[in-house]
């Protein structure tokens, strides 16, 4: 569960960043959309998820706004909850639920930045082109192992400028 937290706050910072340089010179508040499957079944997603903005000096309340939509276990609110958040025209929707809260999400826009978490096969059900490069305005978090290691790898180079190359021995 913690990985899973890690890659969406990975993932949402990408996304976000642009808004702290804003930030700087306008005060603008971030607004991101947050639609869980069962938040009750699983409060430390959530906890993991604020505590990686507050890291990134986001704070719900002064400069973040948190748009927080549960479908409390059923999979057929998925749809009227990502239409929901795409029309509050947020900065980013992070989507739960696995495959169908994804697809309900990108189905509802396709402007709005999305990203999901604990999707099994995201290339396979339609989500992205490719891990590498998920093309459109979609992104998150695959279950799919080895592939998902060079877009961990691509998306920490993005967050913190100046990592290190691999070296060959």
């Amino acid at each position: 569960m913690r990985l899973i937290g890690l890659a969406v706050f990975l993932a949402v910072s990408v996304i976000l960043a642009p808004l702290a340089v804003e930030a700087q010179e306008v005060a603008k508040v971030a607004r991101v959309g947050f639609m869980g499957f069962n938040t009750a079944s699983n409060p430390q997603q959530r906890e993991a998820f604020l505590r990686g903005l507050r890291d990134l000096g986001y704070v719900e309340g002064r400069n973040l706004v948190i748009e927080y939509r549960d479908a409390e276990g059923k999979v057929e609110r998925l749809p009227a909850l990502s239409a929901e958040l795409a029309a509050l025209k947020v900065d980013v929707i992070v989507a739960g639920g696995g495959t169908a809260g994804a697809l309900a999400a990108k189905q509802a826009t396709r402007t709005l930045p999305i990203v999901f978490m604990g999707v099994g096969d995201p290339v396979a059900d339609g989500l992205v082109t490719s891990l590498a490069r998920p093309g459109g305005n979609v992104t998150g978090f695959s279950l799919v192992g080895p592939e998902l290691v060079g877009k961990l790898l691509e998306l920490l180079k993005q967050v913190v400028p100046g990592v290190p190359q691999r070296r060959r021995i």
